[in-house]
């Protein structure tokens, strides 16, 4: 049984602060065995972390989370940007024909971007693998709803830190059975569903620094635009 981690965000988001060396060295110090870079819409960050991974003893996965018309979706195992802003199941067949996965992120959380209220039921249905332990939680309401849709819907489950920030790696991780320690073996396993999730919350204070991090830099980057 391997220990991943599949969404995490380095400096090359717009809301990450760490570069992916502290990641990595995070994965490696908690005894992760894999660790996925899921950069907003960008890609170069998740790439050197998948070529440094290792160094580190880890397995490391190229991925993105794309910004799609309807809300976020991760894809697991691609090496190109998938554009932003695309519909829904374009996006989907996107990551595919690039060799990716898809699993949707915190798909009942709307304010964060989830799809849930932008596609039925039945579209989330269309992902490979639905995060039913997102660790950056305030009641939890909305992780139980995904883990119940899973069950309804026989889906793959995943966890996921959503870590901005390099302490936050580990925090709620994927327990997978894969055939291999490798990049296609934990995915294959990952899409048959040989999952299990474990996970723990995020601290509110460092969630509620990150949102003021992040209004502040939305306000550095106006700013500079208009000059």
């Amino acid at each position: 049984m391997l220990s991943v981690e599949l969404h995490t965000h380095s400096e090359h988001s717009h809301d990450g602060r760490d570069p992916v060396e502290a990641l990595l060295s995070r994965a490696a110090a908690v005894g992760l065995d894999a660790l996925a870079v899921t950069d907003h819409d960008l890609i170069e960050g998740s790439l050197r972390a998948a070529d440094l991974a290792t160094e580190y003893n880890l397995v490391g996965i190229p991925g993105i989370e794309v910004s799609s018309a309807a809300g976020h979706i991760l894809a697991l195992g691609v090496e190109e940007v998938v554009p932003a802003g695309l519909p829904y199941h374009e996006t989907i067949d996107r990551i595919h024909d690039l060799g990716g996965i898809v699993v949707v992120p915190h798909p009942f959380q709307k304010s964060r971007h989830g799809v849930v209220g932008k596609v039925d039921k039945d579209a989330l249905a269309a992902a490979d693998a639905v995060e039913t332990y997102n660790s950056r939680l305030l009641t939890g309401i909305a992780n139980h709803r995904a883990r119940r849709f899973t069950e309804s819907r026989d889906l793959p489950s995943t966890a996921g830190s959503d870590a901005h920030i390099a302490s936050m790696v580990g925090r709620a991780v994927t327990e997978v059975d894969a055939d291999e320690r490798s990049v296609r073996g934990i995915l294959d396993a990952v899409r048959a569903g040989r999952t299990s999730v474990v996970g723990s919350r995020t601290p509110w204070r460092v969630s509620a620094k990150q949102v003021t991090g992040n209004a502040r830099r939305r306000v550095v980057r106006r700013i500079t635009d208009l000059f």
